[in-house]
């Protein structure tokens, strides 16, 4: 009886072991909650930034960088001489091993005061920015460093 059992227990053994033997690949893709966890603190990052609030866009960088500059010297490296309008972001690569995001946002950049005649004919431009953004214990924290 037992014999009976351990036959075709023994005739998967060799193909069981195999699959053990291969190694455990990561994933080179963001989960669905992932990307949307990502996608919303982009997101909360520009309206900061759109509002000129410094403050709070600080609280996005990653806790490694904030550590290093406090918030007022944040707050002192921007200028209020640009309006911005987001207009869409598109995440275009993640390193799983570095946990580590590349995202693309794109804005329409105007000057808060038109100085001139060719600046006010010009109006709003697009840009793209690349941002690099860092998964920590679950959180995504923007990376000042890139």
């Amino acid at each position: 009886m037992l014999a009976k059992i351990m036959r075709p227990l023994m005739l998967l053994l060799p193909a069981f072991l195999v699959a053990c033997d291969q190694p455990i690949e990561e994933s080179t893709e963001l989960t669905d909650a992932q990307r949307n966890a990502l996608e919303l603190r982009v997101e909360e990052r520009w309206r900061a930034r759109i509002a000129h609030d410094w403050e709070k866009a600080w609280e996005y960088t990653s806790p490694a960088y904030r550590e290093v500059f406090p918030k007022h010297l944040y707050v002192k490296k921007f200028s209020y001489t640009a309006n911005w309008e987001l207009t869409g972001l598109e995440v275009t690569n993640y390193d799983p091993s570095a946990a580590v995001a590349s995202v693309v946002v794109r804005v329409m950049s105007s000057p808060t005061k038109q100085t001139s005649a060719a600046a006010k004919a010009i109006g709003a431009m697009p840009r793209e920015l690349h941002e690099r953004w860092i998964l920590v214990d679950g959180e995504w924290w923007f990376s000042a460093n890139y």
